[in-house]
């Protein structure tokens, strides 16, 4: 799995694949396992990796765009495979994602999504890495009867990636609404 370590990742919260994504987390490096009951490991990735450090301005800039950002809904249900191995899902639509990055990505140029290294950053929830142990057979049958996820964005998590330190530094709502 990718994690950027000791860096921040703006990320939609999945709590529908919590279970599987926390279990591939301790599988490969448990110093990623967060104590924080507010980080959620599944998650599709907004834009990151972040900014090192949440200023005022950052804050207030990413808040605007959380507020002006609708929650929507997307379902999870196919299975892709990445060049380099990274199985994961898809999101159902993939538009609202794609918005959302854009906008941000717009706002922080300074923090092109994936450190600029894709043309075209496709949403998505990593799952695992295929290897002599992992297949995307074997990945659905570890899912179970998960898929399909229906599921519905409502909050940006600014979360922190570093071993025995992962966790969310701040969320917000999209649409402007409180927590829940």
């Amino acid at each position: 799995m990718r994690v950027y370590p000791g860096h921040s990742v703006l990320q939609v919260p999945v709590p529908q694949l919590e279970d599987f994504v926390r279990a591939r987390t301790v599988h490969y490096d448990r110093s990623y396992l967060s104590a924080d009951p507010a980080h959620v490991h599944a998650h599709v990735t907004a834009l990151g990796p972040f900014a090192d450090e949440l200023t005022p301005d950052l804050e207030r800039r990413v808040a605007a765009i959380a507020a002006e950002t609708p929650p929507f809904d997307f379902v999870l249900a196919r299975l892709g495979r990445f060049a380099d191995g990274i199985l994961h899902l898809v999101p159902e639509p993939d538009e609202p994602f794609r918005k959302l990055t854009a906008r941000l990505a717009a706002e922080f140029p300074e923090h092109p999504p994936y450190a600029g290294r894709y043309a075209d950053p496709a949403p998505h929830l990593t799952l695992d890495l295929v290897s002599a142990d992992v297949t995307e057979a074997s990945t659905l049958a570890l899912l179970g009867g998960v898929l399909p996820a229906r599921c519905r964005a409502t909050r940006l998590d600014l979360a922190w990636y570093r071993p025995d330190a992962t966790g969310v530094l701040r969320s917000w709502s999209l649409g402007g609404g409180p927590l829940a």
